[in-house]
């Protein structure tokens, strides 16, 4: 159920970065994920393809710092250890930690999340909703840097439609503005127009959150559904200069859903979090 992930979160306001995990049950979810632009920072995006034959995930790290931050990672992952979650081994459970990172090193102090603030995240991890706005992961993200970075966050967004609920949990850090499904323009400049020699530093991290009984396959459909949906809402999304990733994690203990539906929720559900993410960093400082 939706009520069996966990989500915790640190944040250092002086560095204007944080991270934030979201644990899965004991017994980890049924995960892929989809990733678009050149250089998208991750750990162990390989195993989440739907051939390769660990299905089960155990938590999912978003991190500032960039490729830096992906030690947090290994915080969460020894947390979990200590408490015996993982993929069975013959030594012993080995913790499945997926992680992706955001460049938010031009904001604040020089420092990034590390090994310790991941396993504080991880042991402070509490069932759901998840905290909004300039917290964890979110704490620097902002967009249209095309131009000038405009603040944004962390949002979250749960929908539910004939008993299938959907939750995404979405931190915006595009080079592209960001808009709501009216078209109105949420966080930007409203003239997205990057220069070639834009650099490489944005991404949009998506998180999508099921309890529905499917597959990796599935999974990973779900993964490029959300892509689309970020399509929707950021402008321009997708570029040379964004690692857009998503991920797809399933609890598998619900019943049986249509595709087709998810689909469909899966990309409200994601557009909607990244325009609460957009919004809740209205009033904040803007970076250089």
């Amino acid at each position: 159920m939706l009520e069996d992930f966990a989500f915790g979160v640190w944040t250092d306001p002086e560095a204007a970065t944080g991270l934030t995990v979201i644990r899965c049950p004991a017994e980890g979810c049924i995960a892929s994920a989809s990733f678009l632009g050149p250089a998208p920072g991750t750990r162990e995006a390989a195993l989440l393809a739907p051939e390769k034959p660990v299905e089960r995930l155990h938590a999912l790290v978003f991190t500032g710092g960039s490729a830096l931050g992906l030690e947090a990672a290994s915080g969460v992952a020894r947390r979990l250890a200590e408490e015996g979650i993982g993929h069975p081994t013959r030594a012993r459970p080995i913790p499945i930690v997926a992680a992706a990172v955001l460049y938010d090193l031009l904001l604040g102090a020089p420092r990034w999340p590390d090994l310790e603030a991941g396993y504080q995240a991880a042991v402070s991890a509490r069932p759901g909703p998840p905290p909004e706005g300039r917290v964890g992961a979110g704490a620097g993200a902002s967009a249209g840097k095309y131009r000038a970075p405009v603040p944004t966050g962390q949002g979250y967004a749960l929908l539910e439609e004939a008993g299938v609920r959907v939750a995404a949990l979405a931190v915006p850090n595009p080079v592209g503005d960001v808009y709501d499904l009216t078209g109105g323009l949420v966080a930007g400049h409203g003239e997205p127009r990057p220069e070639p020699g834009a650099p490489m530093e944005n991404t949009t991290l998506v998180a999508v959150l099921l309890e529905a009984s499917i597959e990796k396959p599935q999974a990973k459909l779900l993964a490029d559904a959300a892509q689309a949906a970020i399509g929707r809402v950021v402008r321009p999304s997708h570029t040379p200069w964004d690692g857009d990733a998503s991920f797809v994690l399933s609890t598998a203990r619900g019943p049986e859903a249509p595709l087709g539906l998810l689909a469909v929720l899966v990309q409200e559900a994601v557009a909607a979090a990244i325009v609460r993410a957009a919004r809740a960093g209205e009033g904040a400082a803007r970076g250089p």
